[in-house]
């Protein structure tokens, strides 16, 4: 009877492993993801920054006379 007992609460921490592993492995995959689009992201401003154009990018004032002259 103990040795059964046993084997229960081991298969039954081993389903939890494996479950946390499930989730761990998922939370990985979507923080790459989520990685991936920012460095495309960056590769883009990078890209527009360079060709001193910027497009749709508005970054500000840059190129404005301040309002006293």
């Amino acid at each position: 009877m103990q040795d059964e007992k046993r084997l229960v609460d081991l298969e039954i921490k081993i389903a939890h492993a494996e479950q946390t592993i499930e989730d761990l492995s998922e939370g990985i995959y979507r923080q790459q993801l989520q990685i991936d689009k920012l460095d495309s992201a960056i590769q883009l401003l990078t890209k527009k920054l360079q060709s001193g154009t910027s497009g749709e990018l508005d970054i500000g004032p840059a190129n404005e006379k301040p309002p006293h002259y």
